[in-house]
């Protein structure tokens, strides 16, 4: 198997819910947040849903099925128990295409899985317990695992740990010894927040791409503007991707700013996973050495395509 891309990230179940405002409102959620809860109160949010589709997620693993759905060879790594939801995983993942190279084992703590609430603006809001996915360390990362990828992309959520944070640095120790390229995305405006700092010493000294929202860009830099965010980028001589929703998006290739529009659709009808699915249409390209419009321009047609059905499959 062509070995170009591996994935790291958090292997979490996503079970997709409709529900309106008010319910938002009335369990004190975010619209829009990612919020960590714990086992108790999952179990609790579970019994007053209907559950519509469950499906493996996880962000980065997203972006690998979009990338096994574009034909390319994409491999994952990530905590699962041996659990009802953790045979779920692996099949889902399978199904698609995308290797599962991690070798799951019976775990202290449950499988993760995240409830997400599409909300009928079609905006999503997430209550994510992390189970054993948050605990993906050093020790399950094997050096075979790794050697003979082109590239590996990891995600801001995996940073919220401290034993992630030694998986992280092991992870990307081994990628430049091989010089095997690193890409990671900033998931989330609370998780750029919290680590804000870490994030951005991890750009300049260790990522070849960084891919983040316009929001996520702009708390990176501390900056109350795009543009300022661009100025302060063009300086760390990296590849970095934008994402502006309906405003399309922009690549600062060293100090070169190239921009794309958005692909228009008709109606959106779920927003989950519209980044995931951007990074694959991007790298997907990036790694057939594509020219950086054309990374941007696929990113964005599978952007468009995964807001018009619920969940983040195509």
């Amino acid at each position: 198997m062509n070995k170009k891309i591996l994935g790291i990230g958090n292997a979490i179940v996503d079970i997709f819910v409709k529900v309106d405002d008010k319910f938002l409102i009335k369990k004190k959620l975010i619209k829009g947040s990612m919020k960590l809860i714990n086992r108790s109160e999952f179990e609790d949010l579970k019994k007053n849903i209907t559950i519509k589709k469950t499906v493996a997620g996880g962000s980065v693993a997203n972006t690998m099925s979009g990338i096994a759905y574009l034909n390319g060879s994409p491999s994952f790594i990530g905590k699962i128990n041996s659990d009802h939801y953790g045979k779920l995983y692996i099949k889902s993942l399978e199904d698609i295409n995308v290797k599962f190279t991690y070798v799951k084992k019976k775990e202290n703590l449950s499988t993760g899985a995240s409830i997400i609430f599409i909300t009928p603006d079609s905006e999503r809001t997430m209550c994510t317990y992390l189970g054993i996915s948050s605990n993906l360390s050093a020790d399950d990362i094997d050096k075979d695992k790794i050697i003979g990828h082109k590239l590996i992309f990891l995600e801001g959520y995996l940073w919220d740990k401290g034993v992630s944070e030694k998986m992280f640095k092991h992870t990307i120790n081994i990628a430049k010894k091989n010089k095997i390229k690193i890409a990671m995305s900033l998931s989330d405006i609370f998780c750029v927040a919290r680590h804000k700092k870490d994030f951005y010493n991890l750009l300049k000294n260790e990522l070849d791409i960084l891919i983040g929202n316009e929001n996520e860009i702009n708390k990176l830099t501390n900056k109350k503007n795009l543009l300022d965010s661009i100025n302060q980028l063009k300086k760390l001589n990296k590849l970095i991707i934008i994402t502006r929703s309906g405003n399309g998006s922009i690549a600062i290739k060293k100090n070169k700013i190239i921009t794309c529009n958005s692909v228009k659709v008709k109606k959106i009808v779920d927003l989950t996973g519209a980044g995931d699915l951007f990074a694959a249409g991007f790298l997907k390209e990036y790694l057939d050495k594509s020219e950086i419009k054309k990374c941007l321009m696929t990113g964005s047609l599978l952007a468009s395509k995964i807001i018009q059905k619920v969940g983040a499959r195509l």
